[in-house]
Parts: structure tokens; C-alpha cells; sequence
């Protein structure tokens, strides 16, 4: 054995030791067993292309709804942006030429929101179905996948209103007790953040998982955006405030892919992050042979994720030097 590998086999055994280390590098390799980077970039795809018409459709109705009151309009419409720092400003100055020929701009970013909002549903369910290792036979079909995205859109938009309110009441002055009020606010949206992750997470994730095994992602999920949000201004900021003055709109549509992409590995890793717990999936092996219990039992869901059929069945055998082959189980 050389030393490298020695080394590496410490080091292996001392994160197997240690429970909670074990169950962060569990976590971990599961979202690369699953190539959940693949997954997130499909739902960025989708969220970039649905943003644009979403705020098409805002600006449109609320200068439909404000009408002689621009304040108000202005109000929302920077609480709204608030979910993007430091590139809710750039977006505020362009989105206003949106408001142009506001009734064919409504009919087309009614469309076009819809195609894109359905097209996230379709990503997330998929995700989920990848990251529970759900069997081909047992995932929805198209009917029952198109009525999930019907219920998922309802929850993106009152997710959008709620917080957008939220936004909107904390801009509010305070009358000296502004300490108190922001951190009030913050506890309410880490609140709100929580039960739409755990109503996202209840939505897009196939049936046969019980609601109890999503509340723990959905609480890592609500702490950590709500988290991102405080210091969203300077994560998205050291990539883009320096650069937008040189690259122009060009910075403000990576600051965007940027943000998104963050924010959906880090609801792919709160979800893995219920699955590893649901099923008590560690500890991982960082080194092989010999697999651990659990890299067996991810290997095998892995594999059984093909059976596409009724009548079809995927079996899959673990050899060990000096034993006779076995029959590994779901």
C-alpha cells in the first residue's frame, strides 16, 4: 500500500467514524451519484427563461393596477426584485421598456410564462424522481405530471406575492426599532421560505415518500435562502457589480444564470439531504474496496432506476475476493 493510499484510507475511516462528517460526505457523493449538476442546469434553463415574462407580466399589471399612483408601482416592483441582489437594480432599469404595447406583451408573456413555468415543473419532477432513485415503472405519467405543474405554478405565484409583501412591509420605516424589525422580518421569511420549500418539495416528488421525510430539507432549504437573500448582495456583487460597468447587460444575464444555478444546487442538496436521512444511506466509502452497506444500497437503487416495465427486472451482484457472488436488494 503506498503512502498516498494509506493516507486516503485514514482519512476514510476517520469520516465513517464520525457521524456527522459521515453524513455530509454522504450527502455530497449522492448528489454526484446523481449527477444533480446535470439536473440543476435543466432547471436554470427553464427559471432563466420564465423570469422575463414574469416580470413582463408584473410591470404590465401593475400599471394597470397603480394607474395614476407610480409610487406604489415602484414599490412593489423593487420588493419584487429584491429576490435578485445587487441585479434587481439592473433588471429595474430595463424591464420598464417592457411596458409598450402592454397588451400584446401580456398576451405573449402570458403564453410564454406558462411553456416556461411547466417546463420548471417537468425539470423538478424529474430531479426529484433522479434524486429518490424512483423506478421508471413507478414514476407518473404525462397526465399526472401536468396536473403537478398546474399546482406547482399556484405555489410559485403565491410564493412571489408572499414575498414580495414581505419585501414591501420591511421597507416600511420602523420608528427606531429597526433592529427589531428586520430580524422580525427575517424570522417570518425563513418561515414562509420553509413551508414553500416543503409544499415544493410535497408537489414535485413522486408518491410513495412520506411527507415527514421532507422536512428536513425543507428546513435546511427555508434557513439557506433565507440566508442567501442577507448576503446575496455580496455573493452576487464580488461577480458582478466590479463588471457591470465594462460587460454591461452581458453581466447582469450571468449574475442572473449565477444566482439561480446557486440557489437550485442548493435545493438538489437539501433534497439529497432528505434521502440520505430517509433511508440512512451512510456512511459513504471515500475509498473502494470495500464498499460500505450504504454504497451498496445507492448502487443498487441506482441500477434498478431502469426498469421501465412491469415485467422487467433489473438484479445486481457485488463480488468480494474470496465469496461467492451476491444478490444485492433495494
Amino acid at each position: 500500500m503506498s503512502r498516498v493510499e494509506r493516507l486516503a484510507r485514514g482519512v476514510d475511516g476517520f469520516q465513517q467514524r464520525h457521524r456527522p462528517i459521515a453524513f455530509l460526505y454522504a450527502v455530497v457523493k449522492k448528489f454526484g451519484d446523481d449527477r444533480a449538476g446535470s439536473l440543476a442546469a435543466l432547471l436554470v434553463y427553464y427559471a432563466l427563461l420564465s423570469l422575463f415574462p414574469l416580470l413582463l407580466i408584473l410591470v404590465t399589471v401593475l400599471g394597470l393596477v397603480a394607474g395614476s399612483d407610480p409610487s406604489i408601482e415602484a414599490r412593489i416592483l423593487n420588493s419584487a426584485l429584491k429576490q435578485f441582489p445587487v441585479i434587481g437594480d439592473q433588471l429595474r432599469s430595463n424591464v420598464h421598456a417592457l411596458e409598450r404595447n402592454s397588451a400584446p406583451g401580456l398576451a405573449i408573456g402570458l403564453l410564454w410564462l406558462l411553456w416556461s413555468s411547466v417546463g420548471v415543473s417537468q425539470g423538478g419532477q424529474y430531479a426529484m424522481a433522479e434524486v429518490w432513485n424512483i423506478r421508471g415503472v413507478r414514476r407518473p405519467g404525462f397526465w399526472p405530471r401536468l396536473a403537478r405543474s398546474g399546482v406547482f405554478i399556484v405555489l410559485l405565484a403565491a410564493f412571489l406575492v408572499v414575498s414580495t409583501g414581505l419585501a414591501w412591509l420591511a421597507s416600511y420605516p420602523s420608528h427606531g426599532l429597526s433592529m427589531v424589525w428586520r430580524v422580525g422580518g427575517g424570522v417570518v421569511s425563513g418561515v414562509v421560505n420553509t413551508a414553500t420549500y416543503l409544499v415544493a418539495f410535497r408537489v414535485l416528488t413522486p408518491g410513495g415518500v412520506r411527507l415527514r421525510q421532507l422536512i428536513p430539507g425543507a428546513v435546511a432549504g427555508g434557513v439557506a435562502w433565507t440566508v442567501l437573500q442577507t448576503v446575496g448582495g455580496y455573493l452576487v456583487g464580488r461577480y458582478v457589480r466590479d463588471a457591470t460597468p465594462v460587460y454591461g447587460f452581458f453581466a447582469v444575464i450571468l449574475g442572473l444564470i449565477f444566482w439561480i444555478y446557486l440557489g437550485a444546487q442548493m435545493t438538489l442538496y437539501c433534497a439529497e439531504l432528505n434521502v440520505v436521512l430517509a433511508r440512512r444511506w451512510w456512511p459513504r466509502g471515500l475509498v473502494q474496496p470495500p464498499l460500505t452497506a450504504a454504497d451498496k444500497e445507492v448502487l443498487v437503487a441506482l441500477a434498478k432506476e431502469q426498469e421501465r416495465f412491469a415485467d422487467q427486472e433489473v438484479e445486481v451482484r457485488f463480488t468480494e475476493p474470496g465469496r461467492r457472488p451476491t444478490t444485492g436488494e433495494e
